[in-house]
């Protein structure tokens, strides 16, 4: 049983460095270099997503506010409206009754 475990510790060893003698190679570093340039290009598409959907965004909430002043302007407008209207039916209904 012991032999067994220094066995298996032996081989973990072993193949520990051999693993670390591969993941140094020239071949593993160009893999490496590769992927970098692979996430580091999508990094940069990621970005250009990014920016694009951020002037979508102002786009959307710049026209949002002209809409809202343009019904704040088409209401206050109904209200004076509203007002000048009342204000005549008033004076109408004053002259009616002065009669």
């Amino acid at each position: 049983m012991k032999l067994k475990g220094i066995g298996l510790f032996a081989l973990g060893t072993l193949f520990g460095l051999e693993g670390i003698k591969l993941l140094s190679s020239r071949e593993a570093k160009k893999v490496y270099a590769h992927c970098t340039a692979g996430v580091l290009r999508a990094k940069d598409d990621v970005l250009d997503q990014v920016t694009v959907l951020q002037e979508n965004c102002s786009d959307i909430y710049e026209e949002a506010k002209a809409i809202n002043a343009e019904k704040e302007k088409n209401r206050e407008s109904e209200e004076v409206r509203g007002t000048k209207t009342n204000t005549k039916r008033k004076t109408s209904k004053n002259k009616k009754d002065a009669d």
